[in-house]
């Protein structure tokens, strides 16, 4: 199942404000229109990061360019069965 866009900072911040106003994970959730484990993970993340802003994602970056990826793939596509230390 592929993965949901990520929601507006604007939407997050409601659902802080209405979770600071006492409301719970499924009203929240039913107001919103947005699930309930949606809900429970930007509560949790702002009470651990004190912030609803997107932060950065671990892992490194990509290294190759389009020029570089082009003649990969065109190897890989002619023989699918190659492996890294062939490439």
């Amino acid at each position: 199942m592929p993965r949901r866009k990520e929601l507006s900072e604007d939407l997050r911040s409601r659902i802080v404000d209405l979770h600071e106003a006492g409301k719970g994970y499924k009203s929240i959730s039913k107001s919103l229109d947005v699930h309930v484990s949606t809900v429970r993970q930007t509560v949790y993340k702002w009470r651990k990061f004190s912030t609803v802003a997107t932060l950065p994602r671990s892992g490194s970056l990509v290294n190759l360019s389009y020029h570089g990826r082009r003649p990969l793939v065109r190897e890989v596509t002619k023989n699918p069965m190659v492996t890294l230390g062939q490439l």
